[in-house]
């Protein structure tokens, strides 16, 4: 049995993307609040992304707020035609630097036109909602308001694609009846693999999967299996943990964030990391 690469690119909205895109969270200050400490060095790391072909990046409003999508149009504006830019609305950030639910059909059409003014966009090409029944994870409830006005927004021409964050299977599957969804993003790694079934069901609508957190939560038995697998291959822990994700679905598409231009570059170097069949079956077992 030999290693087999990870497809390239899936489809996003309706592009098809590079399947390790960038997270904009970590261009704002600490807790995602505020200015970056630097912002020249956010700058750098936006610009030197696109230029190693990122065609994928995730930002919000809610970061900062507004900071990280004034640095992205700083940086990147005028933007390539192959650039997709994906946001989020549904939270607000409070004067403590809590996160706020935001679901009216006030706050949702304010954070949909405080995105289109930042980024300096006419359209955005996908927004997320993010569920804040819970904080701390995905939780049951009716999403058929807050969606409701994102499609009535997607139908004013203000949206090209919709998508959720922070969801559960059910609330998945009332949105694929209200309208098309393009993309599911969650929290799940290697070790915290709740979704596995939404991942699979979701991969047969050819709908993308955007996992956050990709590289939190282990225990130090899981943490030491990671670093032999990343041992055995001399590359780090995290380009293993990351690489896993693009070999367990061919929908997953990766966003990891960082202020770094050193670290952004060995996170693109995941898309080339094979991993072998012994390692995988290794890896699978963690969970």
């Amino acid at each position: 049995m030999t290693p087999s690469k990870p497809a390239d690119t899936y489809l996003l909205g309706h592009r098809h993307v590079r399947r390790v895109g960038y997270g904009a969270m970590q261009l704002a200050g600490p807790h995602v609040f505020g200015p970056p400490k630097d912002r020249e060095a956010a700058l750098a790391v936006l610009r030197e992304a696109v230029a190693l072909g990122v065609d994928h990046i995730d930002t919000s409003d809610f970061y900062g707020p507004h900071v990280t999508n004034q640095i992205i149009r700083e940086a990147l504006h005028p933007y390539r035609d192959d650039l997709v830019i994906v946001t989020k609305v549904g939270a607000k950030r409070g004067q403590d630097a809590s996160w706020l639910p935001a679901f009216s059909a006030q706050e949702l059409t304010q954070a949909v036109h405080d995105n289109l003014r930042n980024l300096g966009l006419d359209v955005l090409e996908v927004v997320n909602l993010r569920i804040m029944f819970d904080t701390a994870g995905p939780a049951e409830g009716s999403i058929e308001m807050p969606l409701t006005v994102l499609a009535e927004l997607q139908r004013q021409g203000l949206i090209r694609h919709i998508g959720l964050s922070n969801v559960t299977a059910t609330q998945v599957a009332e949105a694929r009846r209200i309208t098309a969804i393009r993309c599911v993003q969650n929290l799940y790694n290697i070790v915290q693999r709740a979704d596995d079934g939404l991942i699979d069901t979701l991969a047969q609508a050819d709908i993308a999967y955007v996992p956050f957190f990709p590289l939190g939560g282990f225990s130090p038995l899981q943490s030491s299996t990671l670093s032999a697998v990343a041992a055995r291959l001399s590359v780090s822990p995290k380009q293993v943990a990351l690489a896993w994700l693009l070999h367990r679905s061919p929908n997953i598409l990766l966003i990891p964030g960082t202020s770094s231009v050193a670290h952004l570059r060995e996170n693109l170097s995941v898309a080339t990391l094979v991993l072998p069949p012994d390692a995988l079956a290794e890896l699978d077992a963690m969970a």
